[in-house]
């Protein structure tokens, strides 16, 4: 049997979401071949691991016919739809000096003391072939090819040997990112922030830590539109999940369903390769080991400066609304 890959979906024309591992053309229902002994959430499942991953491994070998849904007809969902806190680091050294070239800085010693990560938002989640709000305030939007590892224990003041037994698996994140607006964000010296929190894309499935081998087996490509943009390999990274993990839980409790990200490889997102996306793009990440994750690109209804200078001329210093204007016609230009 191969990797088991575990999944969140829904039948089509219901919006219960169930539980299940994807065989073939076939989506298990694991609650349904369990008699309910299985939960109906991933997040269930992940925090109790220890009961549940041997009884899923078990539904899964053994297959109960009238738990199979033909996967055609069900919608996968983001694997983990609902995950307690989600950080993505910056974890590839070539991306890292990329971005301290365009700025014209070398990359500061500090890069290589601590592995530095933001806080995304953890609710605006999006699974494979859903829509990608194109938010009104950006004429650059962006993606980052990512592996994101979700914690399956807590745990706190780890050693990184410590952190890698609390990996209960892997799956590819898209971090769809606004530059325009990070690099107004970070010429503030905080963020990201508007620029991130918009949309974050995981699946199309979950694969457990004990399955795969993340320096061997995770190579990373990107098409749009069928086109081979770029490909690399997580086995660049100069930070490991071990170690990122084992940082952050220094004097803080890790809990199970946390979401990490890796960051993206140098030229794993268009601001390296000076390609951008476009209204209606069709962009896939594929990680052959995890599968390939497509998103497709939404079209902005307006386009909406975030500007809110104080008006010269207002006695009582309120601010201005954002200006409004045409939403963008085609894609946006790098810079």
């Amino acid at each position: 049997m191969g990797a088991m890959k575990l999944v969140t979906f829904c039948v089509k024309g219901s919006q219960q979401r169930r539980l299940g591992a994807v065989l073939g053309d076939k989506v298990l229902d694991l609650s349904a071949a369990t008699d309910g002994r299985l939960p109906t959430r991933m997040l269930d499942l992940i925090e109790r691991s220890t009961d549940y991953l041997s009884l899923a491994r078990e539904a899964v070998k053994a297959p109960r016919a009238s738990a199979l849904i033909p996967i055609i007809e069900v919608k996968l969902k983001a694997p983990l739809p609902d995950p307690p806190s989600l950080k993505d680091f910056f974890a590839f050294e070539a991306h890292a000096q990329a971005g301290a070239a365009r700025r014209g800085e070398p990359l500061p010693a500090e890069w290589y003391e601590l592995p530095a990560y933001y806080k995304g938002n953890h609710r605006e989640v999006y699974g494979p072939e859903e829509l990608i709000p194109w938010p009104s305030y950006t004429r650059r939007l962006d993606f980052e090819c990512e592996i994101a590892c979700v914690v399956g224990r807590k745990g706190r003041d780890l050693s990184p040997e410590q952190a890698a037994s609390h990996i209960f698996g892997y799956m590819i994140f898209n971090d769809f990112s606004a530059r325009d607006i990070q690099k107004k964000e970070m010429a503030n010296r905080m963020g990201p922030a508007k620029s991130k929190d918009f949309a974050n894309a995981f699946g199309p499935w979950l694969v457990t830590a004990d399955e795969v081998d993340p320096h061997r087996d995770f190579s990373m490509s990107i098409r749009v539109n069928g086109n081979a943009w770029s490909e690399g390999f997580f086995r660049d990274q100069h930070w490991g999940f071990p170690l990122m993990i084992s940082h952050v839980s220094q004097c803080e409790e890790i809990h199970p369903g946390d979401v990490f990200g890796s960051g993206t490889f140098y030229k794993g997102c268009g601001l390296d390769l000076d390609r951008w996306l476009k209204p209606g793009d069709s962009i896939e990440l594929e990680v052959p080991a995890l599968g390939t994750l497509r998103s497709v690109i939404g079209t902005p209804k307006e386009q909406r400066e975030l500007n809110y200078r104080k008006s010269g001329t207002n006695p009582d210093n309120t601010i201005q609304p954002p200006e409004r204007t045409a939403p963008p016609q085609g894609g946006p230009h790098g810079t």
